[in-house]
C-alpha cells in the first residue's frame, strides 16, 4: 500500500539572520583567533596558509594531521628523523 504525502512548497527562511543584516562576502568564522595581526611574520604566514588550505578544501575546521600538512608545506621538517617511504606508493 503506497501513501503519498503532499508537501507545501515554501521558501526556506534562515532564522539565524536578522532582517536587513548584510553578511560580509567571503568571511568565514575562524578556527583560531585572528593571528594575522601578529608581530611575528611566521605566525601570520601560518595563519594565512591555514586559511588558504581551508578554502581550497572547503573545510571549516582542520585536523591535527591537516595542520601538520600545512606546516610541512611551509618547509617545516623535524631534524634527525628519517622520512620512511609509504608502503602504498
Amino acid at each position: 500500500m503506497e501513501q503519498l504525502i503532499e508537501q507545501k512548497s515554501s521558501e526556506f527562511v534562515d532564522r539565524r539572520e536578522s532582517p536587513g543584516e548584510e553578511k560580509p562576502i567571503g568571511v568565514e568564522r575562524r578556527q583560531f583567533s585572528n593571528t594575522h595581526d601578529s608581530t611575528r611574520p611566521e605566525v601570520a604566514e601560518l595563519a594565512e596558509a591555514i586559511d588558504q588550505y581551508k578554502l581550497r578544501h572547503r573545510r571549516r575546521f582542520i585536523t591535527f594531521e591537516e595542520l601538520y600538512d600545512v606546516i610541512e608545506s611551509l618547509g617545516y621538517h623535524k631534524e634527525g628523523v628519517e622520512v620512511q617511504p609509504s608502503m602504498n606508493g
